[in-house]
């Protein structure tokens, strides 16, 4: 089956979340909105499982809001916002993950970031000195770098304008402990082992939110969710030092033998599983394919979604290449083997790759 370096975009479900959701299946089939004795059961397991997630969170059960996945969880925290304050202009970082772009669509600001992806605090302090400013955004840690952004300062400038802010935490919930300050923080399950299609949404008691649309919820799927939170967090300082060991690794060793690369991000304050390097002279979609067929599934911080060539905009914005992108996410199941056959292919395949163009 080869090895799984793509845990940035999902993470391999977690064991337990397959018992959690078979044994969630014969209790919580029900609709948990019912009175009748099964859709009383059904409504523990979710309370249970609302309770736990929250906990994890550093929030209230009753600020908790699970969603049809990460995505939709941006899009009710941004909507809902802007309903509730009656103003529509949303700024937020230029590395922002594209649901939070997308969400806040043509009435944005886009604060700038340095060079290793961090957000310019005295921009983002600029950008809210506006009245028709409804809420800011910005992530806990980058998606493609693993930059870890200094949100306990923006938090202070949005406290200071006031102005609600939104913390897209998915890279961190789980791994790394969570910042605070937030308004609103926003998840998905699949990137710590659970299910797809389940997002959190924890609102904090006083934001002016107003909820757009009530998400279908499936228990089994959110039974299983929170079990397998439980469990990564229970795991989660081990793996940071065992996984942050391999990256400072493979980052070392990339610089070492593949020539003309850059080891992009913020090398102290990045997350414990993520690395990218951009390679000159190479095409990143032709490269992934070529590490595919050697047994390695990575992802790419440029072109890269199966139906699209268009660069990163998160490189784009910190000034670094934005084509022949490697990302490499690791996460339990990956062993330093597992690292270091990758780390012995690599430089022959990006030679190949150079060599098919005639570098």
């Amino acid at each position: 089956m080869g090895v799984y370096f793509d845990a940035a975009t999902a993470m391999p479900p977690h064991p337990v979340a397959r018992q959690a959701f078979l044994a969630a299946l014969d209790d919580g089939w029900a609709d948990p909105g019912k009175l009748y004795t099964p859709a009383r059961r059904a409504r523990q397991l979710l309370d249970a499982a609302r309770a736990a997630v929250a906990e994890v969170l550093g929030a209230r059960p009753d600020e908790l809001h699970f969603t049809a996945g990460g995505t939709d969880a941006i899009r009710q925290a941004v909507a809902g916002v802007r309903r509730a304050r009656d103003r529509r202009l949303v700024v937020h970082t230029a590395v922002e993950h594209s649901a939070v772009i997308k969400a806040a669509g043509d009435l944005a600001v886009q604060v700038p970031v340095s060079l290793t992806g961090r957000v310019d605090l005295g921009a983002l302090e600029t950008a809210l000195d506006s009245p028709e400013v409804a809420m800011a955004a910005v992530q806990s840690a980058n998606h493609e770098v693993g930059t870890v952004q200094p949100v306990a300062g923006a938090a202070a400038l949005c406290r200071s304008a006031g102005v609600p802010l939104l913390v897209d935490a998915a890279q961190s919930i789980g791994r790394v402990a969570l910042p605070t300050g937030w308004s609103l923080l926003a998840g998905s399950a699949r990137k710590w082992g659970g299910p797809a299609g389940v997002g959190v949404l924890a609102v904090r008691k006083g934001t002016r939110w107003e909820q757009p649309w009530e998400s279908p919820v499936d228990v089994p799927a959110v039974v299983a969710a929170a079990a397998a939170l439980r469990a990564v967090q229970a795991e989660a300082a081990t793996e940071a030092a065992r996984l942050s060991a391999l990256v400072e690794e493979i980052r070392a060793t990339v610089a070492a033998t593949v020539p003309d690369v850059e080891v992009v991000g913020e090398p102290v304050e990045r997350l414990p599983h993520i690395v990218t390097f951009s390679c000159l002279y190479v095409d990143g979609e032709v490269l992934l394919h070529a590490l595919d067929r050697a047994g390695f599934a990575v992802s790419s911080g440029s072109a890269c979604t199966a139906d699209t060539l268009r660069p990163s905009h998160v490189l784009a914005a910190m000034g670094v290449l934005t084509h022949g992108n490697v990302r490499v996410s690791l996460h339990s199941a990956v062993s330093t083997e597992d690292v270091r056959r990758f780390l012995a292919v690599l430089p022959g395949l990006v030679a190949d790759v150079r060599a098919e163009v005639g570098m």
